[in-house]
Parts: structure tokens; sequence; C-alpha cells
């Protein structure tokens, strides 16, 4: 997104305090400060007394902003009292999201001379002309039009009837109607009590003859012989029996 007309713009930036800084100190703790640095114009914080590795500042710079520089310097330093203060690390801030939307909070990694990682400093920038984008405004749709026309009803006309009712003539009154037999008593159907009797009388034979032949005739055997006579001998009459003598005579045996 292509940023442009910042020239001469306030660019607030609030140093909030550095966190894993390299340590300088071999005995005692280490005093850090921050250095800022946009184009000529140069701020300092204060130095955080005893601060070491995770100082805290929380102080408020106010830069104004030059058309084309896009770019802040931070630097981070160690104050000694005797010898020269030691350098701890140094970044470059980006301030292309600042002044897109207006607001960043970021840390950002510094970095010794030789390139090796040396802790991070946090920063909070404030920018009040941003291209903020516009709220999104949804396109109002025309306004719905009644049709002119009637609507149609969902209901079809029912077609006229074919056959017209025809009322009956008037002055023809309603005969009257058909009078129904007379429905006989139930009662009649069934003697009174002193047309009953007990006990009932014997029924007449004569009113109900036995069927023809009834009782049967007597059973009467047929003429045959009976018994039968005695199974005839066998011819030349010789009777039944073992052939030979029986008892057949006792045995004797040879002599050898």
């Amino acid at each position: 997104m292509s940023i442009s007309g910042i020239q001469g713009h306030p660019l607030e930036v609030t140093v909030v305090g550095c966190t894993k800084l390299k340590d300088t100190e071999w005995i005692s703790r280490q005093d850090p400060y921050v250095c800022l640095e946009y184009g000529s114009t140069k701020f300092r914080t204060r130095t955080c007394t005893d601060g070491d590795r995770n100082p805290t500042f929380q102080e408020k710079f106010v830069f104004t902003l030059i058309e084309g520089l896009r770019e802040l310097h931070v630097a981070v330093w160690n104050s000694n009292t005797i010898n020269l203060d030691a350098f701890i690390g140094s970044g470059r801030i980006q301030l292309q999201k600042v002044l897109s939307q207006g607001y960043d909070d970021s840390s950002w990694p510094l970095q010794t001379k030789t390139g090796r990682h040396a802790g991070e400093v946090r920063l909070i920038m404030h920018y009040a002309n941003a291209n903020r984008p516009t709220a999104y405004q949804a396109t109002s749709a025309s306004p719905y039009i009644t049709p002119s026309a009637p609507p149609v009803s969902m209901y079809s006309t029912p077609p006229p009837a074919t056959y017209p009712y025809t009322p009956p003539v008037s002055g023809a009154p309603y005969g009257p109607p058909t009078t129904a037999a007379p429905y006989a008593s139930p009662a009649s159907a069934y003697l009174s009590a002193s047309q009953y009797s007990y006990p009932p009388p014997p029924p007449n034979p004569a009113a109900f003859p036995p069927p023809s032949g009834y009782p049967p005739p007597p059973y009467h055997p047929p003429t045959s012989v009976y018994p039968p006579p005695p199974y005839p001998p066998p011819p030349g009459g010789i009777p039944y029996g073992p052939p030979g003598h029986y008892p057949p005579p006792p045995y004797h045996p040879r002599p050898y």
C-alpha cells in the first residue's frame, strides 16, 4: 500500500523497555539506556540504573516525519561512570504499519556489531493522520416497487353451474306420508301363563308314527349245518400219526 503526504506530520514513539539484553558487565549489574534516531533528529532515554537485562523506561518522544523516510534507528547502550559506555545492540524499526494503520505495538530484535542476537526492545508508535480504511458501506438497494398489475388469485374462479337449481312449484303441498303397516306386538307370539301346564302331558304315540320296519324282525341264522362235520380221515382208514412204530423199539448196540 503506497503511503504519501506524511511530510511534517508528527509521529509519537514510546519506549516501553527491553528484554533479554546482552550482559556487558562482568561483576555488577549494567545500566542500559536507549537512543532513537530518525533523519537528523535524535533522542535518548534516561538511564535505567541496575536495569541489567530487562530495563523499563516508559518514555515518549515525538518525531517530525520526512517524506520518503520509512525507517527509525534504535540503539541500546550500557552506561559506565569510569570507562566509555558499552554498546549492547541496535536495530531498525519499520514504519509501514504505523503509517498505514495509525498504531503499532511491537517488539523489535537487536543485534551486536557481529550480527549476533542481543535482545529485544518494545516500542509503541502512534500516527494520527494514517489513511484508515473507510468503513464498509453496503450499496443501498433500490426500493421495492409494487407491480401495477393486480396480484393473481391463487384460486381460480369456479365455472358456472351446468344445471341450475330449479325450485319446486309454489303452492303444491307435500302429500301425507304413506301409512306403514301396523307392527305386531311381540307379546302375541308368546303363550300366556294360563296356557302353560306342568308337568306337560305325555306325547300322543299316534302323532309320532314309528318309521317303517321298526322294530326290526328277529334274526334267523342260515340253515347250514352247524357245527361242521369232522374232517374226513385220510384214505385207507389210517389215522394220523408218526410213520413207523411208535414208540420205537429199544436200541441194542451191536457187539464189535
